[in-house]
């Protein structure tokens, strides 16, 4: 009798335990209705407010010294246009830096190296996007001999992802109802959701350098950005 009443005590301390309570819980809440699984998309545009250039200068020279040399002087003025055009220090960021021998290839012959060829290209935002034009144009008057592309892109996309997370949500309940009430049902209550992923990609345009300045700053077109995100939401029918 000893022995049975401590068991029975053991077994009531662990019913008390979180796990066990957890459990029971659970068991309270269990499925009773029919379970709906919906995917669905919610997708908002906006402007840009920051613009992402690369550019940078690329030289020649007889030696990898010379060509490394006048990339650096015409580097460094680009670098200080850029900072006098209104980008910042933190804004600015080296992206590629490579100096390889150039080569004349002839038949039967190995190939002979003529020069060496130095790049420098930068990562430069731009988050005064009125300005984006007038930056390409700085750069490239102070030296600047490569513009490979423009993107744009939101400061905060977290922003522009919350919205999209509530158009997406406000989607896959409207389809919940939709088919509840096609088999004569309501929606009882969530059992799960999950988002497989959100997405703001920036918008690429290549860019042409002018080596020729006008009064007008170079035309840039920053349009709209589409940012989605998607969700899966489980719902118990009854």
């Amino acid at each position: 009798m000893i022995k049975a009443a401590a068991a029975a005590t053991v077994l009531a301390a662990m019913a008390t335990t979180p796990a066990a309570a957890q459990q029971a819980e659970h068991a309270v809440h269990h499925i009773e209705g029919t379970v709906l699984q919906v995917a669905a998309e919610g997708r908002v545009e906006s402007a840009p407010d920051m613009a992402t250039i690369s550019l940078g200068v690329m030289t020649e020279g007889q030696t990898a010294a010379a060509a490394m040399a006048e990339n650096a002087r015409r580097m460094n003025a680009l670098t200080q246009a850029l900072r006098r055009a209104g980008v910042a220090e933190r804004d600015i960021q080296t992206s590629n830096l490579s100096v390889n021998p150039q080569y004349v290839y002839a038949e039967n012959q190995p190939p002979r190296v003529t020069g060496y060829q130095a790049n420098n290209q930068v990562t430069v935002r731009v988050r005064n996007l009125d300005n984006t034009g007038r930056v390409i144009d700085a750069a490239v008057a102070a030296g600047g001999n490569t513009v490979n592309g423009i993107s744009f892109s939101h400061a905060d996309p977290e922003a522009q992802l919350d919205a999209a997370r509530r158009a997406a949500a406000q989607n896959a309940r409207r389809r919940a109802d939709l088919y509840a009430q096609a088999f004569g049902m309501r929606v009882h209550r969530v059992i799960a959701i999950s988002e497989s992923g959100g997405y703001a990609p920036p918008m690429p345009m290549p860019v042409m350098a002018r080596m020729e300045l006008s009064d007008a700053a170079t035309p840039v077109a920053p349009g709209e950005i589409t940012t989605n995100v998607s969700v899966s939401v489980t719902y118990e029918l009854r």
